[in-house]
């Protein structure tokens, strides 16, 4: 039965790892002038990792205790058809995040931010000709990236729900969050080793990847909000209709 849970869980995974934390920070970091600092890279993609994971494990045992008290109350006809409304509800949020006027400032943030992140990337990451940096940076820009965006992913905090309702239980669910954590930061690894193997063949194509990314900050999250309601509504619409 936990079948369907675990495809929703890749799919958000997948979506979370399109975030600002997890993609745009290490590409950011991917380009810095210079040979790739694979370890700098590293410290801080296992800081978030471990990081999501913690959290994670926290939000779980809350999530579990409240399950245990209304479970069986989430099934109800009533519980499934909020669910729906909730869903229809975060699609509709996420086509007015998407407006022109939202672009526009997305736009000018980008436009206007390049010293800014130049600079902010110089210290964590040491320039072209020196390995100097600090580790404690690293970590805390991967910490704070964690605190600022958990409460905004809606893909994290809907695959702890999955894993607390159609979970097998501990220690598994445990199991099954470290591995939506590493799926996570999957496509970022990806590009490092990308990088390595293809240092200036990619140049370009991060640059681009990096600047698209920064530019279209705001639908993004527009678009992974409505897919969240999708998958919200579609799940408790099966739920509803599958068979007792």
């Amino acid at each position: 039965m936990f079948d369907s849970g675990l495809g929703a869980l890749a799919i958000l995974a997948l979506i979370d790892s399109m975030s600002f934390g997890t993609l745009l920070i290490p590409i950011w970091l991917v380009t810095a002038p210079g040979r790739v600092r694979l370890g700098r890279i590293a410290t801080y993609l296992s800081a978030v990792t471990v990081a999501y994971f913690l959290l994670g494990v926290a939000l779980l045992v809350g999530v579990g205790a409240v399950v245990d008290v209304i479970g069986d109350s989430l099934n109800t006809p009533a519980a499934l058809v909020g669910q729906v409304l909730l869903g229809g509800a975060l699609v509709v949020v996420s086509q007015l995040m998407d407006g022109k006027k939202a672009r526009a400032r997305a736009a000018a943030r980008a436009a206007s931010g390049g010293g800014r992140l130049l600079r902010w990337r110089r210290r964590v990451m040491g320039d072209a000709t020196s390995d100097r940096g600090s580790i404690i940076v690293l970590v805390a820009l991967a910490l704070t990236a964690v605190a600022v965006e958990a409460a905004s992913m809606l893909p994290y905090l809907a695959a702890i729900g999955i894993i607390a309702t159609e979970g097998p239980g501990w220690p598994v669910s445990g199991v099954l969050l470290a591995g939506y954590c590493l799926v996570m930061v999957l496509p970022a690894v990806v590009i490092v080793g990308a990088r390595l193997v293809a240092h200036d063949a990619l140049e370009r194509p991060l640059r681009r990847m990096e600047e698209w990314l920064t530019r279209h900050a705001t639908s993004t999250t527009a678009w992974i909000i409505g897919i969240v309601g999708v998958l919200l509504a579609v799940h408790a619409i099966s739920e509803f209709t599958a068979p007792a």
